[in-house]
């Protein structure tokens, strides 16, 4: 897959200096988290077989069942991301 230039562009519209980049609210650490938890997403939705609030899952007996945090460890930083749950 790659990664439109304008696209990158885009998000770095407001770059002025590496903190914007690395650091504590910096984009890599908000891009990270928003792209582990639309995979944690896209993950459940393939394990339990349906879209999220889709009727299908109404007393499948493997539902979806909230969210909870997961601390991600990386070598340069760590945050937490927010993460769907099954009753499986």
């Amino acid at each position: 897959m790659t990664i439109d230039n304008e696209l990158i562009d885009s998000l770095l519209k407001n770059y002025k200096k590496p903190e914007d980049l690395i650091g504590e609210n910096g984009l890599l650490k908000q891009l990270t988290k928003q792209l582990l938890e639309r995979a944690m997403a896209a993950e459940l939705t393939d394990h339990v077989g349906y879209e999220k609030h889709d009727a299908e899952g109404d007393h499948s007996g493997n539902s979806r069942n909230g969210q909870s945090a997961k601390t991600i460890y990386r070598s340069r930083c760590h945050g937490t991301a927010t993460g769907p749950l099954s009753r499986r």
